[in-house]
């Protein structure tokens, strides 16, 4: 390859558990084989094996939240279809946020509800059009035009976790998910995921101390992921407040004074990675 690296991609793998020796670590798959290297990144989801190795398995925490999720393309929608920026739609109790996919060709609705309770966890659950559109009765038509019209309507039960004090075990490093799975209230699970491997790499860059370079690494990044996982969940609890009141200070922010709401996330989006 022209840019020198040297990358081998196993499909079908799956990682049971790591060993390691001051020189080197290995995973263990559970074909039996041993793949063994200088380090191990294990960005292996909330249900991560690498973490539940390192750390405990531990239950991840269900947020009493469950979001439905369809994408119906935009020539379906008609005068329904929704603004081409994010828009939120706050409710008693529940939320909806719709944006577009493809250049514009798609139309996402991510639309979230109150439970009790919840067993599981899957990207892949089916619902009932029947159901989502029951839940989100007498809303406005972009939501329930979008409900509508989709062909196929996934529920995600929202989970998560405190931030953790530890990522590291000598050769092997946790990333995104693994270690600060978060809401998607602030839209940022996969963004703080790619922030950790860009200064992971940095970290590792011009070193053979792999332990060393870890370690500083998770010292960057837990501060500003355990900051967003916390605004996350208070986004969440903001879009749920049961009162349309609630919201008029934060709409008349957005509308008298749109620059000093927007500085309100700088620390977010205004970031630069170390």
């Amino acid at each position: 390859m022209g840019s020198g690296l040297d990358i081998t991609i196993h499909t079908g793998a799956t990682v049971k558990s790591y060993e390691q020796s001051p020189e080197e670590v290995t995973a263990l798959l559970d074909s039996g084989r041993r793949v063994s290297g200088s380090l191990l990144v294990g960005a292996d989801g909330i249900h991560s094996v690498i973490r539940s190795q390192m750390l405990g398995a531990g239950e991840p925490r269900f947020t009493g939240h469950v979001a439905w999720r369809v994408t119906v393309p935009i020539e379906r929608l008609g005068r329904d279809v929704p603004p081409p920026t994010a828009c939120l739609w706050v409710g008693d109790r529940r939320h909806a946020i719709t944006y577009r996919l493809r250049g514009g060709a798609l139309a996402n609705l991510v639309a979230v509800v109150e439970r009790d309770e919840w067993r599981g966890e899957s990207w892949t659950e089916r619902g009932t059009r029947q159901d989502a559109l029951a839940e989100f009765e007498g809303w406005h038509p972009t939501v329930t035009t979008t409900i509508r019209e989709a062909d196929a309507h996934y529920r995600w039960a929202l989970f998560d976790r405190e931030p953790l004090e530890t990522w590291t075990d000598g050769r092997v490093a946790l990333l995104g998910d693994a270690c600060h799975p978060m809401l998607p209230y602030l839209a940022q699970g996969a963004t703080m995921a790619i922030e950790d491997a860009r200064v992971l790499a940095h970290r590792l860059e011009g070193t053979d101390d792999v332990r060393r370079a870890l370690l500083s690494y998770s010292a960057t990044r837990r501060p500003r992921t355990a900051r967003v996982q916390a605004g996350s969940r208070r986004n969440g609890q903001r879009f749920h407040r049961g009162n349309s009141f609630a919201y008029l200070p934060l709409w008349l922010l957005g509308k008298l004074a749109p620059r000093r709401y927007h500085r309100r996330l700088d620390w977010l989006y205004g970031h630069r990675l170390p």
